[in-house]
């Protein structure tokens, strides 16, 4: 297996990007994926989840900038729910689609055969990892203008649509992103008489009990469970 180019030729992602590094080497390693290194057993070199773990941080917070600054009046429960349908992995896949991030990926043969390539999750993990060794590179303001002129459209989009609730879709794309896994959900009862039942549902992730709801409809008790379930997972108990 051919070693990772010390500068990668990434004229029209710098365009795409508006950015330009100083370190090409932070870029390599951007790009360089777990499965490459591991293949490759050399310790001195570094796979991307390092930029990545960076980038995550990163993300969130200019992020949240820019929530704060377009919805001035809005109060922290919905800041919190438009970043999670911001920050996920649908969302920031579709962004390093955009910029063709996977062309430039350098894969293990296993993961390149498997098509990794396309992988929503690696597509995903690549662009926290490219935003982070963006941070590294040049400081947040250059980061959060990355963001600004890849994401801002996608957050000025949900003062269109209005606050988000559909709660279990919301859920469901946090504990992909999270756990690798989905939510399941579970009807404990049904009570009361036919014209006026009542379900009560358990949400497991994992196998474990997250949380519970109640409502007149199996999809009502389910929002409920899944609503408490992630401002619990997401650190946003007050809001419930």
């Amino acid at each position: 297996m051919d070693e990772i180019p010390a500068i990668i030729d990434t004229k029209e992602l710098s365009r795409k990007m508006g950015y330009e590094f100083t370190r090409p080497e932070l870029l390599a390693e951007a790009f360089r994926h777990a499965s490459y290194v591991n293949e490759l057993e050399d310790p001195e070199l570094r796979d991307n989840e390092r930029l990545e773990f960076l980038g995550d941080a990163v993300l969130g917070l200019a992020v949240s900038h820019f929530l704060m600054d377009v919805f001035k009046d809005a109060k922290e429960g919905h800041l919190s729910k438009w970043r999670a349908s911001v920050v996920n992995e649908r969302m920031l896949s579709e962004v390093a689609r955009e910029l063709e991030l996977g062309t430039y990926l350098v894969l293990g043969k296993g993961e390149e055969l498997s098509g990794g390539r396309e992988k929503p999750s690696i597509l995903a993990d690549t662009f926290e990892a490219l935003l982070g060794a963006v941070y590294q590179d040049g400081g947040f303001d250059s980061a959060k203008e990355i963001v600004r002129r890849l994401l801002l459209r996608n957050i000025e989009r949900i003062g269109e649509i209005g606050p988000i609730e559909d709660f279990k879709s919301l859920l469901q794309e946090f504990t992909q992103e999270t756990y690798r896994t989905r939510p399941e959900y579970v009807l404990l009862s049904e009570t009361g008489p036919a014209h006026d039942k009542t379900f009560r549902v358990a949400l497991f992730i994992q196998g474990g009990n997250v949380a519970e709801g109640e409502g007149k409809s199996k999809k009502e008790a389910e929002q409920k469970a899944a609503r408490e379930a992630f401002f619990c997972l997401t650190g946003n108990r007050e809001n419930l």
